[in-house]
Order: structure tokens, then sequence, then C-alpha cells
């Protein structure tokens, strides 16, 4: 059997990667502000279904940006999703990002109270006082305490970037967050990852960078 390799320069793999993207959706339409997302989340993954499963509510593209202007920092669920975040481009705009989960104080609170470490990072989280964006892609109970932390005013994010992956309340603590006043971007279903949440960080911040927003 011969296989037929396509001649590409590494520095034009993404340029051709998002181009295959592009022909593979064919007619399928996507809002111009938010393509550069949803086609990141296809390339990171080479899932089309995020087509279809990618959600924002209104306005929340421009919110993001205008909080990164203002030196929002990032706040994620996993050390992968905060090495995967363009930390340097951030930078230039003032923000930085967080992860506290592997924090000794966290580890400390979420066994004295029986929670997940997830759930104590929000809590440590909610402490800082500056914007926040939240980038959640592996654990549920981080957007559920998120919520409650919503509920009970007690942490108001700029927005929340709501893509966990898995099968335990996954589905259930995405529909929290799009039920809620909290501006989102959240992948419906299943299906999620903290280099889904990088990379829709990552789209907002080239979009900003390209003079796109």
């Amino acid at each position: 059997m011969k296989i037929e390799l396509q001649k590409v320069l590494p520095a034009d793999i993404e340029k051709r990667s998002f181009e295959i993207i592009t022909e593979e959706l064919g007619d399928r339409k996507i809002p111009e502000d938010l393509a550069p997302i949803v086609k990141r989340v296809i390339h990171t993954s080479a899932d089309f279904d995020y087509y279809d499963n990618m959600q924002f509510s209104e306005g929340v593209v421009i919110k993001i940006a205008e909080a990164i202007r203002r030196g929002a920092c990032i706040v994620t669920d996993t050390q992968m999703a905060k090495s995967g975040i363009n930390k340097k481009l951030l930078k230039t705009f003032g923000g930085e990002v967080f992860c506290y989960m592997s924090d000794e104080d966290v580890a400390k609170t979420a066994k004295e109270n029986g929670t997940t470490r997830a759930t104590a990072s929000m809590d440590k989280a909610s402490l800082l006082e500056r914007p926040i964006i939240f980038a959640i892609g592996n654990a549920p109970t981080a957007l559920v305490r998120l919520y409650e932390l919503f509920s009970e005013e007690k942490v108001i994010p700029e927005a929340v970037i709501g893509v966990p992956v898995g099968f335990v309340n996954v589905v259930e603590s995405k529909e929290l967050i799009m039920s809620s006043q909290m501006p989102y971007i959240v992948a419906a279903g299943r299906k999620g990852g903290s280099n889904v949440a990088a990379a829709i960080c990552n789209a907002v911040l080239y979009m900003m960078r390209d003079g796109k927003l």
C-alpha cells in the first residue's frame, strides 16, 4: 500500500489545518465573531461535533476581551489547561493564569470539608481581588461550586469557560452554568477537556492580537 503524505512546511501546518477545517465544514455557517473559537477547538480536538456543541451567551466573546484588557486573570482547574494557555500573550494585556489544584492549603481544605480539590480551588480563587475568567476543562465540581458561589454573591466571574469532559455530573454542571446569569462559553454534552479550555482562551487572545476584537 502506497501512502502519500502532504508536503507541508512546519510553519504552514496550522494554516493548512484551518483550511481543511473550513473545507470540511462546507455549508455549515458559524457567526464571524465565533468562528475562530469553534475552529480552534476543532483544530485542537479533530472533532467536528463541536460545531453543534459550542454554546455562547450573548456578547460573551467581547466581554472576555474587555476583561482581558482590564488585566483579568484566568483561573483553570488543571495544570494542563494552565500550561496550554498563551501566557506570554496574556501578559501583554496585564493578565496571568492561576491554577490552585496543587496547592497544599487547597488539598487541606478539601480533605477537611470532604470536597474535591476543584471545589476548594474555586473557593480560593473567589478571594482574588481582580477580574477573573474561569477556564474549566476537567472538573464538573468546579462548575457546580462556581454556580453556588455566584448564587451566594461571593464571586462574579467576567466569564466562565465550562468545558469539562466526562460522564458524572458533566452535562448537569454545564447546564447549571448556562441557566445562570454568568457570561459563558460551554461545550454542551460530555465532550471537552483541558486542551479545549486552553484553545478557547487562546482563540480569544489571538483575535485580540490580530485586531479582530
